[in-house]
């Protein structure tokens, strides 16, 4: 036995129009991407390669003046 109603245009177009709550699923989705990009980054940063190129460019920029 079918207990949900029938989706018909009228309905449908009154279910879909309201946003309420699509802004903070944007802020939310938003946040999770910037995590996401954060730990790579932490990854990235933790490999000797990485750690040794950026100490040689703060030495030449400190050596400079």
């Amino acid at each position: 036995m079918n207990t949900f109603p029938i989706l018909d245009r009228r309905r449908a177009a009154a279910l879909f129009a309201d946003d309420t709550g699509a802004a903070t699923a944007e802020y939310a989705i938003t946040t999770m991407a910037a995590v996401a990009f954060a730990g790579l980054l932490v990854v990235i940063m933790r490999s000797d390669e990485v750690r040794g190129i950026l100490t040689d460019l703060v030495r030449r920029a400190l050596s400079i003046s």
